[in-house]
């Protein structure tokens, strides 16, 4: 498959580089340096056995010239997902998919300013990484990756999931995509959320008693928005799985937690702020979660004075 990667961030290059082993993949990122550096040297993955993956995307900053693709996948930050799909439209042929696995929930409206419904795949995946220095990523957690389309058979992508599957990529279709979605946003919203609020690793959250009460208020209150929706979770259950993920990374760092660190804008709207207008449809209180997105906005504000 002809592939192009939209954010070469930790995800974007984790996904962009294995993905490379089996198909034409290109990175595209408008840091230079970083676009220099993967055309140079490849992408450096960090596996938790203490391996090192060495794999080489085409790395670029203009895409002008790729021409139509037959996947795109936004990895970039939710607040950028348009702008990135505007300037990269020449990949867009009218047999072009476009994905999104990033965290949080809504994030199909964006794509479909630039595809319509019946190309549209949005999923969720288990696979965590962050950034160690230019060009290299360290690939914390593994586990299925879940994709479903927004409009018709969900067995026309099936040669997606297998493209996936066989670069290490295990993918699965799935008929509920946003119950994929939801599940995901758990950890997310009730444990990476409090990372970058403590700036600590994950498995800080499961060991010290004040964080993980506030890691299982979290997931009560967003289980209950779930269930309001008709999603069907067992909040015990999520509980113990996030508690399970921590447990199993206990040293590693999420993206919201650099981007606090950092000083950058988050990505809180679209995984807590999404629990957050999901309740306020729902008339369902959330004082948790209104706390989690105010907490971090203030130390956005903070690290950019």
């Amino acid at each position: 498959m002809k592939i192009a990667v939209l954010g070469a961030g930790a995800m974007g290059a984790l996904f962009g580089g294995y993905l490379s082993k089996n198909n034409e993949v290109y990175l595209v990122d408008v840091n230079k340096a970083l676009i220099d550096k993967i055309s140079e040297d490849g992408i450096k993955i960090k596996e938790k056995d203490g391996s090192i993956t060495h794999l080489y995307p085409n790395a670029i900053t203009d895409s002008s010239s790729v021409g139509n693709v037959d996947l795109v996948i936004t990895f970039v930050k939710s607040m950028f997902t348009i702008s990135a799909l505007e300037n990269n439209k020449g990949l867009f042929g009218e047999n072009t998919y476009v994905m999104t696995l990033q965290n949080g929930a809504g994030h199909e409206s964006k794509l479909l300013t630039a595809t319509t419904r019946d190309r549209v795949i949005i999923g969720s995946t288990q696979h965590n990484s962050s950034i160690v220095e230019l060009g290299t990523i360290n690939h914390g957690g593994s586990g299925i990756t879940s994709i479903g389309t927004i409009s018709g058979d969900v067995k026309r992508i099936e040669n997606i999931a297998e493209a996936f599957t066989s670069c290490g990529l295990e993918c699965t279709l799935s008929n509920n995509v946003q119950h994929q979605i939801w599940h995901k946003l758990f950890t997310n919203t009730a444990a990476s959320s409090l990372t970058a609020i403590y700036q600590v690793p994950l498995g800080y959250i499961k060991e010290n008693e004040e964080a993980n009460g506030k890691m299982r208020g979290l997931v009560k209150e967003a289980v209950t928005v779930a269930n309001a929706l008709g999603l069907e979770f067992d909040e015990n259950q999520i509980i113990d799985e996030v508690e399970t993920v921590c447990k199993n990374a206990p040293n590693g760092y999420t993206s919201i937690y650099a981007d606090i660190r950092d000083g950058r804008k988050t990505e809180v709207d679209t995984i807590s702020g999404s629990v957050l207008e999901a309740a306020k449809d729902l008339n369902i209180a959330v004082p948790l979660h209104s706390w989690v997105v105010d907490t971090i906005h203030k130390m956005e504000e903070k690290g950019r004075v």
